[in-house]
């Protein structure tokens, strides 16, 4: 089979050949038939995140290993299984939950592998779907999709879990509150998406780019804002009547967070869960003044995609602009994405 690996840090993929393998056990094997590229690729490509004051978080230190293939937002069919493989049939076309831990320590028993200290995630930790065939621990990770199509689903494995973690975290909102998103990339986009289905509440969408905006605004927000603009916090706490109550930061890094923290309302929830990385500094007095909270959010757990996944099914999620390109442009992708050249999510297709 055909993988795109990564053989050396922050250098291009490569493309290898390697044996298919073959499940033994609970394992599953999927024959790839797309999957997502997202921004935090462009991360692990790196192989390492900024934390700030020239201060780097390396993966090679948090267990990852090369060389290792990319991808984690995977959609397939069913080729092969173990012995032990439980209730699925070849044939079975599945998205696969990437976020997978240990399985043995107390987190991962209480439901929460997204937030295991020892993760085995696809295309993170351990070799994912940029590839031929991708081989799954378990049946319990694969989700059916439906009457979705394919180069979607595969979306729903990050961007739409990551979205939908987050969005629950912003405490009950009503038709009279404002969500600020910010950043309309992929995961923003869906975010978009995914609260149309939860909740009544206004939807404004801030980004530096135009033809993001655009998008957004054709996706139902109800504001558009440029983030670049000297008076963008002027902007959102007007469109918002003075406030949102709750702000997700889909790009995370000091700016995009302080512009969420800066229109909160009192009482508001600022929820971060983009990876873009550095450091910013806080006034104390903001805490108990506007009593507000600041919180991160790390995709979701396989119980969180469960639920959102029946939204997906019962068509509650509408699709965000989608590229299928071919496997062989990984990096030309990821090269595109890292110059904010792409609109939605590109899916590739081996």
């Amino acid at each position: 089979m055909r993988s795109y690996q990564i053989v050396e840090w922050d250098k291009p993929l490569e493309l290898k050949e390697q044996l298919t393998p073959k499940p033994s056990g609970a394992e599953v094997l999927l024959k790839v038939d797309a999957c997502g590229v997202c921004h935090s690729d462009l991360h692990i490509r790196s192989g390492y995140f900024e934390m700030g004051q020239g201060e780097r978080t390396y993966l090679a230190k948090m267990g990852a290993k090369l060389p290792m293939t990319l991808g984690h937002e995977v959609v397939g069919e069913v080729v092969e299984l173990g012995p032990k493989a439980g209730e699925i049939e070849v044939g079975d076309k599945r998205i696969a939950f990437p976020w997978i831990g240990c399985g043995h320590c107390q987190t991962c028993k209480n439901g929460d592998e997204n937030q295991c200290s020892s993760p085995k995630f696809l295309g993170t930790r351990v070799d994912g779907g940029y590839s031929d065939y991708l081989l799954v621990p378990n049946a319990k990770y694969l989700f059916e999709y439906g009457d979705t199509p394919t180069d979607l689903a595969a979306t729903f494995a990050c961007a739409g879990i990551t979205a939908y973690g987050a969005l629950k975290k912003c405490g009950p909102l009503d038709a009279d509150d404002h969500v600020l998103i910010i950043g309309a990339g992929g995961v923003g986009l869906t975010a978009l998406h995914i609260a149309r289905a939860l909740t009544k509440a206004k939807l404004i969408v801030a980004d530096v780019n135009e033809d993001k905006r655009n998008a957004a605004a054709t996706g139902g927000a109800t504001a558009t804002i440029d983030s670049s603009e000297k008076d963008a916090v002027k902007q959102i706490l007007e469109a918002s009547s003075g406030g949102v109550a709750a702000a997700i930061d889909c790009v995370g890094m000091p700016t995009t967070s302080r512009l969420g923290i800066d229109t909160l309302r009192k009482t508001g929830i600022h929820v971060i869960v983009g990876l873009y990385g550095g450091a910013m500094t806080i006034p104390m007095v903001l805490f108990p003044f506007k009593q507000m909270t600041i919180r991160g959010s790390y995709v979701g757990t396989l119980s969180e995609m469960d639920e959102l996944m029946e939204l997906v099914r019962d068509g509650k999620v509408p699709p965000i602009p989608l590229t299928p390109r071919p496997l062989h442009e990984a990096n030309q992708v990821l090269d595109e994405l890292s110059r904010g050249e792409i609109i939605g999510r590109v899916v590739l297709k081996p």
